[in-house]
């Protein structure tokens, strides 16, 4: 399994690729983003872990530009950096990030991550429909009443749960952990926020999304028990 790694700090650079050999994993390191981009167009890897203070493009711009080449929209990434404030996250893994790994970081913690982003990765989930909701996984393609509904990566990743676990009362920190993958457990705005542009982007059928007063979401039918905020 072939893993690229772009990582401008030579010393950062030789412990991941440590850690990541030593688990039997393939690696190839870049400094910057237009050697990476060079070896992308050759072969794609399995999963690419990007830091985000690089010199030219910083890994913000790396990503999204990944996420519009072809073959790319949904491979694995990982983004490790020092900045670490909640707006720095937010729009990583908004960007379409996997996971969000802040520097200094263990070993084993890091290997666990990526070893947790390969596996959901693998994963080929069947069709998912609920009400007039209908979601192609394979194709990242969701629609309403057969309109298309053009959703963000994460709003995409919310719904999924969501439609994967009809009438269950999903808390806050729940959704945090199996959409953001985060450590900051407790931070409700972020889970609001898009669950309320989910839901516009939705129409009438948005109303499924039902708030659960002090504890989270569920997605039930509209005329089912549940108090919208």
């Amino acid at each position: 399994m072939l893993i690229y790694l772009v990582e401008d700090d030579p010393s950062i650079l030789e412990l991941e690729e440590y850690a990541l050999h030593a688990h039997g994993y393939e690696t190839q390191g870049f400094a910057e983003g237009e050697s990476f981009f060079a070896a992308c167009a050759k072969a794609l890897p399995d999963l690419v872990i990007l830091d985000v203070m690089l010199p030219g493009e910083d890994g913000f711009a790396l990503l999204k530009k990944l996420r519009r080449t072809a073959g790319a929209e949904h491979l694995p990434v990982v983004m490790v950096t020092a900045r670490t404030t909640e707006l720095d996250v937010v729009k990583g893994l908004d960007q379409g990030a996997d996971d969000y790994i802040s520097k200094p970081f263990g070993v084993l913690e890091f290997v666990s991550r990526i070893k947790a982003v390969l596996r959901r990765a693998d994963r080929t989930p069947a069709q998912l429909a609920f009400a007039q909701i209908r979601m192609d996984p394979a194709a990242r393609r969701v629609t309403v009443d057969d309109r298309e509904a053009e959703l963000t990566f994460k709003e995409f990743e919310l719904l999924q749960l969501f439609l994967q676990n009809p009438g269950q009362v999903l808390s806050r920190d729940h959704i945090m952990q199996r959409v953001w993958d985060t450590d900051f457990c407790g931070e409700s705005r972020t889970v609001d926020m898009h669950v309320r542009t989910l839901r516009q982007k939705l129409g009438e059928a948005g109303a499924c999304i039902q708030t659960v007063r002090k504890v989270g979401y569920r997605l039930t039918a509209p005329n089912g028990e549940g108090t919208e905020e």
